[in-house]
Order: C-alpha cells, then sequence, then structure tokens
C-alpha cells in the first residue's frame, strides 16, 4: 500500500502530513466546523495547540513497531478531561495492556499526563482506525485513522495509486458535545473526510476526492462512526473490495456498501468514466436522509472538470454488497467441526434492554465498568469467572480452544454492529441469512447482528491471552453497558498498571 509509480512527485507531497510509526499525539480540544457550524471538540494533533478532525493519519509497514505517546491536554469542563486511545483491529498480541478500553486493560489518563501505547504489528497489514475508548467520547472528535502499509501486497499489480488521499472516511456530527447530547442522541450531519452539510444549513465546502480519467486507485474506507451505519456509493463507478476489516479476500464488484460503526473495506476503483464530477453518497439509516443540497455526500472530482457540484443522478444499486459474497484470499474455513455447536467452547449471549434503567443487558448481567480494570484484577491474583468484576460479563477461556458465539439479533435499538477486540473471527452465519458457511466464510472483526430471525455466528480460536472486549460499536450504546469481556488463557497474562493511581487521585469527573 502507499505505492505509486506513476504519481511519486504527489506521494511525496501528501504522505508527509501522516505520521508514525514513532509519534507524540496530543489530545486536545478546540473549536472546529466541519459543516459551518462552530463545535467544542476533542481531537487528536501533532501539537498541544491544534487537533484535526478526523486525527491525524498514522502510517507504519507490517513488522514495524509503533511507538505513539498519547498526551492529555484537554481543559474543558464541559467534556470528558480523562481519556484513552483504542487502536482499532490491532491484535495486540502480547500487549493487551495498550489495546486502551478503559475498565478491562488501564485507567484513564488524566489531564496533564501521557501514556506511551507501544505495540508490534508483526502479521497485520491493512485499513485500521483510532479513537478514544473512554464512555462516549470519541462522538465528540478523537478519532483517526492509522494504516498498515503491506510491501508484499498480493494486490499491488490491481491499481496504480493509493497513498493517504485514497483513505476515505465516514461519521456522524453533533452539535452539541456528548455530555449534554442525551443517551441515544441523533447525529445532525454525516461528514466524508471530516467535511458535510446539514438540512437547512449553510452550504459549506464538501470533500472532494480528486482523480485522473484511466487511473487505477486503490480506497480504503473507514466508518469511524459513533452511531448510524452507512450505503457507501458513487455515482457512475463499480467498487472491487480487495480487502475487508484488514484482511485479504478474493476481489468482489460492487456498485454500493453498507458500512457499519467500526468496518473498514478497500475496494479498487477505475475511473474511466467521462471527465466530470460525481456525487460520493453516504446514506445513514439515522438522521437526515436523501441528498438534497449535499447533505451525507462528498465529489469525486476527475482533474480537468469544473470546481462545481456534481449533476449526476442516483441510481438504484444493482450490484450490492452481500457479506455472504465475501470470501477470505487465503486459509479461508473456520475452526472446529463444521456443524453447529462443533467448537469447543459455545456461548450464546442474549443482548437486552432494561427500560426501567435504560441500560443494555447480555445474558441478563450489565457490564458495569470496575474502578480496577479486569487487567490489573487478573494480575492480582484474579482467576476465574466468578473472581472478577463485573459480575456475570466475564467470561474465562481456556488457551488454544475454538470459541463459537452466538449472536441473536432484533434486540432494541437494533441492528447492532458488534467488535471484538484481540481477534478477528469467522462469520460462519450473517444477518439476513439462515445458512451455515464453515469453509470459506469472511473473516472480520465488526459484524452486524441484524434484526429478528437472525441469529449471527461467529468462530475464533483463544491463541491470544488477554482480557479483550465485546461490544457494540454504537458508542451510545456501549456507554450504556452493552459489552461483555472474554479473559483468555489468564495464567499467560501480563499488564502494566501505571495510569491508574493517577486516574484514582482525580476528582471524579461528571460525565463518566
Amino acid at each position: 500500500m502507499f505505492v505509486s509509480a506513476l504519481f511519486t512527485i504527489t506521494l511525496l507531497q501528501t504522505v508527509s502530513a501522516s505520521i508514525g510509526p514513532t509519534a507524540n499525539i496530543h489530545i486536545v480540544n478546540n473549536y472546529i466546523q466541519p459543516d459551518g457550524f462552530n463545535c467544542s471538540a476533542i481531537l487528536a494533533g501533532t501539537s498541544s495547540a491544534v487537533g484535526t478532525f478526523p486525527g491525524p493519519l498514522i502510517v507504519g509497514t507490517k513488522g514495524s513497531t509503533f511507538f505513539l505517546n498519547a498526551a492529555d491536554h484537554l481543559t474543558d469542563m464541559m467534556m470528558l478531561r480523562s481519556t484513552s486511545i483504542h487502536w482499532h483491529g490491532l491484535f495486540q498480541n502480547g500487549s493487551s495492556w495498550a489495546d486502551g478500553p478503559v475498565g478491562v486493560t488501564q485507567c484513564p489518563i488524566t489531564p496533564g499526563n501521557s501514556f506511551l501505547y507501544q505495540f508490534s504489528v508483526p502479521d497485520q497489514a491493512g485499513t485500521f482506525w483510532y479513537h478514544s475508548h473512554h464512555s462516549t467520547q470519541y462522538c465528540d472528535g478523537l478519532r483517526g485513522t492509522l494504516v498498515v502499509c503491506d510491501p508484499s501486497d498480493p494486490y499491488s499489480h490491481l491499481y496504480d495509486f493509493d497513498n493517504e488521499s485514497t483513505v476515505i472516511t465516514l461519521a456522524d456530527w453533533y452539535h452539541t458535545p456528548a455530555p449534554s447530547a442525551g443517551l441515544v442522541p441523533t447525529a445532525d450531519l454525516s461528514l466524508i473526510n471530516g467535511k458535510g452539510r446539514y438540512s437547512g444549513g449553510p452550504t459549506s465546502s464538501l470533500s472532494t476526492i480528486s482523480v485522473q480519467h484511466g487511473v487505477r486507485y486503490r480506497f480504503c474506507l473507514v466508518s469511524i462512526s459513533c452511531d448510524p451505519n452507512f450505503t457507501f456509493s458513487i455515482d457512475g463507478h463499480n467498487m472491487t473490495i480487495i480487502k475487508v476489516d484488514g484482511i485479504n479476500i478474493q476481489p468482489t464488484t460492487v456498485d454500493s456498501i453498507q458500512i457499519f460503526a467500526g468496518q473498514r473495506y478497500s475496494f479498487i476503483l477505475t475511473a474511466n468514466q467521462p471527465v466530470a464530477n460525481y456525487w460520493v453518497r453516504a446514506l445513514p439509516n439515522l438522521g437526515t436522509q436523501g441528498f438534497s443540497g449535499g447533505v451525507n455526500s462528498a465529489i469525486l472530482g476527475y482533474s480537468g472538470a469544473p470546481n462545481s457540484d456534481p449533476t449526476t443522478n442516483e441510481t438504484t444499486s444493482v450490484i450490492p454488497m452481500l457479506e455472504t459474497n465475501l470470501h477470505p484470499l487465503t486459509s479461508p474455513g473456520a475452526p472446529g467441526n463444521r456443524v453447529a455447536g462443533g467448537a469447543d467452547v459455545n456461548i450464546n449471549l442474549n443482548i437486552a434492554l432494561n427500560f426501567t434503567e435504560f441500560l443494555f443487558t447480555v445474558n441478563g448481567a450489565t457490564f458495569q465498568p470496575p474502578t480496577v480494570p479486569v487487567l490489573l484484577q487478573i494480575l492480582s491474583a484474579a482467576k476465574t469467572t466468578q473472581d472478577l468484576l463485573p459480575n456475570g460479563s466475564v467470561y474465562t477461556l481456556p488457551r488454544n480452544k475454538v470459541v463459537e458465539l452466538l449472536l441473536p439479533g432484533g434486540a432494541a435499538r437494533s441492528p447492532h454492529p458488534i467488535h471484538l477486540h484481540g481477534t478477528a473471527f469467522d462469520v460462519v452465519r450473517s444477518a439476513g441469512n439462515s445458512t451455515y458457511n464453515y469453509v470459506n466464510p469472511v473473516c472480520r472483526d465488526v459484524v452486524s447482528i441484524g434484526g429478528a430471525g437472525d441469529n449471527v455466528t461467529l468462530r475464533f480460536t483463544t491463541d491470544n491471552p488477554g482480557p479483550w472486549i465485546l461490544h457494540c460499536h454504537i458508542d451510545w450504546h456501549l456507554n450504556l453497558r452493552l459489552a461483555v469481556v472474554f479473559a483468555q488463557d489468564v495464567p499467560s497474562i501480563a499488564a502494566w498498571d501505571e495510569l491508574c493511581p493517577t486516574y484514582d487521585a482525580l476528582p471524579t469527573e461528571s460525565f463518566t
């Protein structure tokens, strides 16, 4: 990735704006106007004075060791001032302490302090992202992308151009900061690469994705959404998907992609249409609908086209992406016996919403983040499910066993995109489908568990010691406790505990 023989000059000009694999990441308060409306935000940046949305692109190479020092400069008393960062999709094998979720692997970083996240990426490559994993803080802006380049990319012969300008982020945006926005607010607008328009608002500028006629581009599509899923398309152009959540798949051509919070797709697009501007569309399942006036939109602009909004028309998708059509390029097949329940450990997770307390439960338990992170509980000699807090939300799993998870759909506020830290999983039964595929199911780390009648089924192997959270990636739902923790191979777990004394000494924050 990030290699282009045809555009060396452009590559040198643009990659300089990225950072990593060694970098200081400053977490700051700033006002930004992604849609012309002035908003207070929590942002990542390369200095203690300025942050951006999305945060700076972090780049490394397969085999790299990352040294990412997160420094907390937050001062806004109306927002959370402690923080943490999760490196979404990276397995953190041997470095579970650097995974980031508060209450599971660490205490928050407090204002005036920093924390060095050090981890290696020996065998992963592709598009990942980073975000706060403290309450609903990432909804206020602490989100960015991370790319791990593969010098041996098996698809390099299929595209000509790939650099930081080919990363596309989809986000929801809120004019009211998360602590004051309500339990499950509706986004005011959608942003593509940090820009958008809201209904009834000013005609603000939109992001332009620049292409040259005849060139083949590798794009990285990342949902850094806090809530909605999006249906993504580009007028007049098909997309050939080659990677899903950082895992190579057999090339699959589509004309639209439904992408849920936390998911990523790499696709190849050939700029083979007449020179013009074309609408890029990201229709959310919640909030403002349609594309009138450029809402939910960006621009694919061909070199030589006028500087104006496109005039292209939306068409009905005829080859939408279906998860069941996505198959791994190498090593296909789910672990375990190829029958339902054919794993070493079989767990059914029933999700419900307790309308009295307005909190989610999983198998009757509500995940209340403990004051002592699960990782530190384990280091303090807690070893079994009965020993670990929160009660009913921690499952201990033995090493090198096949686990099957059943996730019935249809719970309140569906569909829920479920993310598992520490590993990817095979989706042997997808939402909207009643058949099982053990032969070549898609392997990923975020999956929609669908609606009533669905029974999404996942398989993974416990080969990465650590406490790994499984949660809904709608951040409002995680804050309503839709999560459990799988503690894999407890005897082998190691950790880092330097953050907890400083956080425990901090006065209680109002919004946790």
